[in-house]
């Protein structure tokens, strides 16, 4: 899509994995037709799973040239069905509606606000976006309940606001899709099922997303990994659940031998990300395909473990499987 010379060349590119031809349809799996640009980094939550708190400050947001340069190419060559807007918390723009009705104009089908959704309580806020074109809403939702989410979030009210917007596109945006999306560590992950519980009567909530911890780091300093004895069982129970409720599931960073029937919803890929390039010095230090079975391993789709899970929990080579030949259709 990019070339040398192009200015969006400087930016990593992700793709979905196809589906094999009669495999199931348990995730949207649309990355390739989209484009992810962060536009914030500020955040007024202090999560404890934060993947830039050390680096928020010195990080750019996505604006000037670089932003011009995606809405060209959607203007010119139409790529993209969809655009994301993300941060760390993107919302904290005051021009976040002009934003959003600059990219409708551009071109994109779609437009997702990726958010912590405490603004989206402030009702004319809320209309003001859709107004302008934005019809998804990627929400963070790091537990359960109130106590379990505020004291994730560090900020008391949180999971009141986040709901109260959710209450808000469910009832005056009906053409409006919200995604979940859940960071699985030691603090969430028995709530997962829940999640998926709490929700249950929103129309609006589409799909559910939940993206297993990893560090930037090869430590796991706040030791919020999980290991994945205690990870699967909640985890599928969740993705059934979401099921049971005709919703998507899409599951990110957790070795695909251990899904079991779920493994179509395993989606490690993602769009093209738009950022400030040194983000990816601290991710990439996270060492992903730590696994013991990687070199004989036919899976396409699987990160296998990061080197911090290794330094706590050992490389789980009795629990991993390889497998010998890629997905067959189900």
């Amino acid at each position: 899509m990019t070339t040398p010379d192009d200015p969006l060349s400087r930016f990593r590119v992700g793709t979905t994995s196809p589906l094999g031809r009669g495999q199931k349809r348990f995730a949207l799996r649309d990355h390739d037709r989209w484009v992810s640009v962060t536009m914030e980094f500020r955040c007024n939550l202090a999560c404890t799973h934060c993947m830039i708190e050390g680096t928020m400050s010195r990080l750019t947001p996505t604006e000037g040239a670089d932003f011009d340069a995606v809405l060209n190419r959607q203007r010119t060559e139409k790529p993209w069905e969809g655009l994301v807007l993300t941060g760390a918390e993107v919302t904290l723009r005051r021009d976040l509606p002009q934003i959003v009705a600059q990219a409708k104009a551009a071109g994109f089908a779609h437009i997702r606000i990726q958010t912590h959704g405490m603004q989206l309580h402030r009702r004319d806020y809320l209309d003001r976006l859709v107004a302008a074109g934005a019809d998804e809403f990627f929400i963070s939702v790091t537990a359960d309940c109130a106590a379990r989410h505020d004291a994730i979030t560090k900020v008391a009210g949180s999971w009141d606001k986040m709901r109260a917007g959710l209450d808000l596109i469910e009832a005056h945006h009906p053409g409006v899709a919200v995604i979940t999306n859940t960071v699985i560590t030691a603090e969430s992950v028995d709530t997962l099922p829940g999640v998926v519980a709490a929700l249950a009567g929103y129309r609006c909530v589409v799909q559910h997303e939940f993206w297993n911890f990893f560090p930037m780091d090869t430590v796991d300093h706040k030791s919020l990994c999980v290991s994945l004895s205690d990870l699967m069982p909640p985890l599928r129970a969740a993705i059934a659940a979401a099921r049971g409720l005709g919703r998507l599931v899409e599951v990110k960073n957790v070795p695909e031998c251990l899904m079991g029937d779920d493994r179509p919803a395993l989606v490690n890929t993602q769009p093209m990300l738009v950022i400030d390039p040194d983000f990816w010095i601290g991710f990439d230090r996270n060492e992903f395909h730590s696994c013991p079975h990687r070199a004989v391993c036919a899976s396409t789709e699987c990160l296998g473990l990061t080197a911090a899970y290794v330094r706590r929990f050992g490389d789980e080579r009795g629990a991993l499987t390889p497998f010998d030949t890629a997905p067959a259709p189900v």
